[in-house]
Formats: structure tokens, sequence, C-alpha cells
């Protein structure tokens, strides 16, 4: 096969998260593990940092890559979903895996992946774990998909593992408490293996303290040992003031190219990780932490984090899609400087859509839609349900015709916000 039938092959003859939903979750392991031993188990051939989390995760693995090649160190990312192109999710400092590289892998591993049956995430896991290994990187910083337990990222014994906070999000296959949604994400923590939580829960704390010491893996809340003190966004840039406590005098600041008010979360995140992979013996001097914060999207490729694509109307990408996420989104633009609001939303089946129907506010003008995938809600019973929520606008059968009909009614200083779903963020 060459690479456009590759890939093709990876998307439809694969069962598919971001396509079929629920019906392509594995219940465990066996499918990566047998994949990883057939490839001559690649994720013992590099050295890892784990990262998983309700929100956050994506920034902050971004973040981490950033600075490990600002470092000079040789380094790996492995996200997920993709926006555009199925290569970013696998990059070597920065730079997509070659069309050659996946094909190679693809017909290497084909006559036990047509045995096993695996599933798109299973197959494209160990993929990247192969390419990280062949290409001899220093580390890699590995996003996990979804929950953690059970995640095909799992197999990785990493010197670092974060997680940067529990919410509502995938209660259909990680359980409807906070608890439940905490021990699915602490499954990540390994014997011996430090742990950076990013912030501190009531519901969770005890779970993770738990299992950190049942594996004898030090333990951190990042929350805890630094703090905000001060932030001024500046809409391509956010500045924010770093303190070791709420009252102590000895202050950082720190500028990075991810604007969103959320990033200071993150921050705090990878502030305390990087302390960890200090102790551990990574040479992340201090300047290299300030030069690669300013430049992550640069390096690292990130996109649709609070992303300003277009000036006079400001149109924004924000790939924000549960509670949490559509509060930090609502605090940032209460942020900025605006007349009327805009929101091109298009949501998934399941998520808990009630849930984010309520936080939008009834003040913006509404261009329901769906993204062409069969997870989508469509866009007619969306706007069904935000009509219930006391949200006003119409539907849209694309992303398309909905973005061009919030561009054709937006004034120059309105505001145009595109979110609710990766997919979404991604057509556009």
């Amino acid at each position: 096969m060459n690479y456009a039938e590759t890939v093709d092959y990876l998307f439809t003859k694969l069962p598919m998260y971001s396509r079929i939903g629920a019906a392509a979750y594995r219940h465990d392991l066996d499918n990566t593990w047998r994949l990883s031993e057939f490839a001559g188990n690649p994720e013992r051939r590099f050295k890892s940092v784990h990262i998983a989390g309700t929100n956050g995760k994506g920034s902050t693995s971004h973040m981490l890559a950033a600075i490990f090649q600002q470092a000079g160190y040789k380094t790996g990312l492995y996200t997920s979903p993709h926006l555009k192109d199925f290569r970013e999710r696998i990059r070597v400092n920065g730079e997509f895996i070659t069309e050659a590289a996946i094909v190679d892998f693809v017909e290497r591993t084909k006559p036990l992946s047509e045995a096993l049956d695996p599933s798109f995430f299973e197959l494209t896991v160990v993929m990247a774990f192969d390419y990280f290994a062949r290409q001899k990187v220093d580390i890699a910083v590995i996003e996990v998909g979804l929950g953690g337990r059970l995640d095909s990222t799992n197999i990785v014994t990493p010197e670092l593992s974060v997680i940067t906070n529990i919410s509502y999000d995938h209660m259909n296959l990680l359980g409807d408490t906070l608890a439940k949604i905490a021990f699915e994400k602490a499954g990540i923590i390994k014997p011996g293996v430090p742990v950076v939580i990013g912030e501190t829960h009531p519901e969770t704390e005890p779970i993770f303290i738990q299992r950190a010491h049942e594996e004898e893996a030090p333990i951190r809340f990042a929350d805890k040992q630094h703090f905000i003190s001060d932030w001024k966004y500046q809409r391509h840039q956010l500045i924010a003031e770093v303190a070791t406590s709420p009252v102590a005098a000895d202050k950082q600041y720190y500028t990075l190219d991810l604007s969103g008010i959320y990033q200071t979360r993150n921050l705090l995140t990878v502030i305390e990780a990087i302390h960890t992979l200090r102790n551990k013996g990574w040479i992340l001097e201090q300047q290299h932490v300030l030069q690669a914060l300013k430049q992550v999207k640069k390096l690292t490729g990130l996109h649709g984090r609070w992303e300003i694509i277009h000036e006079h109307p400001d149109i924004v990408l924000d790939v924000a899609h549960n509670e949490d996420g559509v509060r930090q989104l609502l605090q940032q633009i209460e942020l900025t400087d605006h007349e009327e609001l805009h929101i091109v939303l298009g949501l998934v089946k399941d998520k808990d859509i009630s849930g984010v129907l309520s936080l939008l506010p009834a003040q913006a003008r509404y261009y329901f839609t769906r993204a062409q995938i069969p997870r989508a809600l469509s866009e007619n019973e969306l706007a069904v349900q935000a009509t219930a929520a006391g949200l006003k606008g119409l539907s849209y059968p694309t992303v398309a015709e909905a973005l061009a009909a919030a561009r054709s009614h937006a004034r120059p200083k309105d505001l145009v916000v595109i979110c609710g779903s990766v997919f979404v963020v991604a057509e556009v």
C-alpha cells in the first residue's frame, strides 16, 4: 500500500474511538502488549514522561516537549486526537512522523493486526513507540488517550507520571463520580516512579495518595508547591507571576504563547514536573523553560487552545468540550473586549450535553452544527436541546456553513468562538 492507502486502512479497517465511540474502547491491554512484543517491545528502548488528566493534558504535554527540545534533547511527542493530519499524533522535535515510517510499520505488523483486529488507537500507540525507539529519542512525552489504567499508552514505565486534573468526562467508560474517574487515571502510577498531580481536590486526593503509597511512588501536588500570584492576558500571550507561597516575596515571571488563562493551571503542573525531572538528573535549566514556553506552538505545532485565527472580528478556536473546559473557556471570554458574542457549537453524542449547555451564556448568538463523524450529535437535535436550555440560534449541517453564517453576522468588534468538540475545531 502507498501512504494514502495505508492511512485509509487505519481509518476505515480499524475500530476508531473518534469515529464510533465506546465500541472502539478495549477493556484490557492484551492487544497492545502483543503488538508491542511483535515489534520488539519498543517502549523499553526510550525514556518517557506519561501524562493523564481530564483537561490540560495536551497543553501540558506540548509544554514539556517544548522544554526538552529547547534543552537540546531529542524529544518524541505522542498526542491524540489529531486536528488535520494523522501524523500530528507522532512527532520528533516537532516534526511529523514520515509517511514512509507509517507505511513500513503497518506492513510489518499487518499479519498480526489482521489476526488480532486491534483498535486504531492500539495500533497507532505501538506505531509511535516503534518510531521513537528507531529514532533513538532521548525522551518521549506520552499523552494518555482516555482514562489511564486501561489506556494503550500505559505499557510504558516512565521517568515521571503526571495527572493534570480530574473532572467529569467519558463517564460512560470511566465512571460517574470523580473518585471513580480518579481511580482510572491513577492507573498510570507505577512502582517507584514519581507522580505529579496538577490540582488538589478533596474527592480525588485520597485516591492518588493511596495508589502512590501502594506503588511506593513519591507524590507531589503542584498547586501545593507553587501559586499564581498575578497574571496578565495580552491576546497572543499570557504573562504569569509564580510564587512558592501566597505571601512569598520571590517571584518568577513566565511568558506563554498559549494565551488562555486556563494555562496558568497547566503552568504550575509543568513547573513541578520540571522540578521532579531535574532531581532525576535531567538538565533543564530555567532559561530553557522560559524560552520554550514563549514558543510552544512553534516548537511543537500545538493548535486549538484559545487560538485567534482571524481579527476584525476576532475568530477563536478552542477545543473545550466538557463542563470544566467550558467553564475555563467562559472565564477567558469574559476577559476579552468584544461587543456581540457568536458561538459556533458542535458536540458529540456521548458527552454530558445538558451539563455543557447549562453553562453557556444565553446572551450569545449560536450556530449549531456537527462534525462529519458518526459520533456527532445532529445539529437539529443539538438545537432542540439548546433551545430547551435557553440558548438561541440556528442549525447548520456543516461546520463550514455555520462558520460562514457567523462571519456574515459578526461585526468587526464582535467575537466568534468555535468550540464544543475537537472535531469541529479540526474541520475549521
